[in-house]
């Protein structure tokens, strides 16, 4: 045979390639066309996975709330309901004369929904809070009056715009255009009683006026909802969810005028919302693996974990084996790492699809949440402190953590985390993974309460869908 000299050389790059992988089944395997000369790869570290609870948090902060209720075959029950704060437009009202028309709840869809808008009917039930919103946790149930004051039933749809009456004082009335809602009709004898029959002292102030009226609260009728169900998050961060009141007042000349109110929920403003979430993994493999979780330096490994966002569950990963690269590689500088996280085949069909982004973080000695090197950005916190962040953090984009739909899975650039665990830098108290809110900047580094996705991933020992950290190296002396 006639080898050309062009021959020659391909033939020796293939020779040099595949000598230099370490495992050679990992050869072809989740390698980044643009990676394959950055040094020697291996990729058959042990990575350690088991599934545990997220705990309590508080759900008075976030930037979307959850309501609803969804049954899923492999996460159980899971229910969101929502209390909210009212206040007036104004100080000082004076309903005096005035007759009510229509009150409607308005709550005004937000940018996630999680579960079926194709079949599932939801009824969503509104009473009047029995004392101001006091607590702010997740696992706080939210006191509220057994009196129905209105219900919702129907479909949902979060993208589908629709037409409501625009109210124009002196003027005829007119159809207008508004984002996705819930529109929630209440009983006109409470708001009568509680709101227009008010002396004008009771709307004096915003706190006087909760201190009379308390609040609203929203759950979800289990027993008159049909289908799989899903959660909504509400958007009360602008003017767009309030209590609409309509309302025909008299002139001194006897002419009779449509008027209305509308009484923001709005958290920009000091308003409270909260959320009351519930999680029942009865029956589940997930609360198999909750009761058996092994010991705490030898977790038992099972052959897939589970993450689900509003303070689900999440999965604790370890590297137990990177503390000794060095004796076992020699001297390395890790030219990249990426974790790479795969969904479990045949669980993230409609209307359960897979978390559209994870986050990836760790435990610091203190067993508090912190960045991993890689995310560790520069920059001013949610609380307002300065983070001087570490020089290697990468972008959102280049560090990953986004579904990939074609390979149906995530991938983390590491590289900084297990060079530092490599060289002692930094020590592996735990690194976890969960289901994060998609258009979060930065993402949350502990449990979501406006996503509600949930993913089923391989472990290490899953042959068809592995969690595996692939590192290419280059040994110094």
């Amino acid at each position: 045979m006639k080898f050309t000299k062009q021959d020659l050389l391909t033939l020796l790059i293939g020779l040099f390639l595949f000598a230099s992988c370490k495992n050679p089944n990992g050869v072809g395997l989740d390698v980044d066309p643009n990676s394959v000369i950055q040094g020697t790869l291996v990729n058959d570290q042990l990575v350690t996975s088991q599934t545990v609870k997220e705990p309590d948090f508080i759900t008075s902060t976030l930037s979307q709330y959850p309501l609803g209720y969804i049954t899923d075959p492999v996460f159980g029950k899971t229910e969101a309901s929502v209390g909210m704060t009212v206040w007036p437009s104004e100080l000082n009202l004076d309903f005096t004369s005035a007759t009510l028309d229509s009150a409607v709840l308005v709550l005004n869809l937000g940018t996630q929904f999680y579960g079926d808008t194709t079949s599932s009917r939801y009824s969503i039930d509104v009473y009047q809070l029995t004392a101001p919103i006091a607590k702010y946790k997740a696992s706080d149930a939210i006191p509220h009056s057994a009196t129905l004051l209105g219900n919702f039933n129907s479909r949902i749809f979060p993208t589908t715009p629709i037409k409501i009456t625009d109210i124009v004082k002196g003027g005829k009335d007119t159809l207008k255009t508004v984002k996705a809602q819930i529109r929630i009709p209440l009983n006109k004898a409470f708001i009568q009683s509680n709101i227009l029959s008010l002396p004008t002292t009771g709307t004096s102030t915003n706190d006087k006026f909760a201190q009379y009226f308390k609040g609203l609260y929203a759950e979800v009728n289990k027993t008159s909802s049909t289908g799989t169900g899903g959660v909504a998050f509400l958007d009360f961060a602008g003017t767009n969810s309030y209590l609409q009141l309509v309302y025909k007042t008299t002139s001194t000349s006897n002419v009779i005028d449509t008027l209305f109110k509308n009484f923001p929920i709005n958290t920009t403003t000091g308003q409270i919302v909260t959320a009351n979430i519930k999680h029942d993994y009865t029956g589940t493999a997930v609360k198999t693996q909750l009761d058996n979780p092994g010991s705490t330096t030898s977790p038992t490994q099972y052959g897939i974990t589970y993450l689900q966002a509003l303070g689900g569950v999440k999965t604790k990963i370890s590297f137990p084996n990177l503390k000794n690269f060095t004796a076992t590689y020699g001297k390395a500088i890790v030219n990249k790492a990426e974790l790479v996280v795969d969904l479990s085949s045949g669980t993230f069909a409609y209307p359960f699809n897979a978390p559209q982004r994870l986050s990836l973080y760790r435990w610091d000695i203190a067993e508090q949440n912190v960045n991993v090197p890689d995310h560790d950005q520069q920059g001013t916190t949610s609380t307002g402190a300065t983070n001087a962040g570490d020089t290697r953090a990468k972008g959102d984009a280049e560090f990953g953590g986004y579904y990939d739909s074609l390979k149906n899975r995530y991938v983390f650039n590491v590289s900084a985390y297990v060079q530092d665990l490599i060289d002692g830098a930094k020590v592996d108290y735990g690194t976890f993974l969960a289901p994060t809110n998609f258009l979060a900047t930065p993402f949350d580094l502990g449990p979501s309460g406006s996503s509600a996705a949930r993913a089923v991933i391989g472990s290490f020992g899953n042959t068809t869908n592995r969690l595996k950290l692939n590192i290419y190296y280059t040994k110094v002396n």
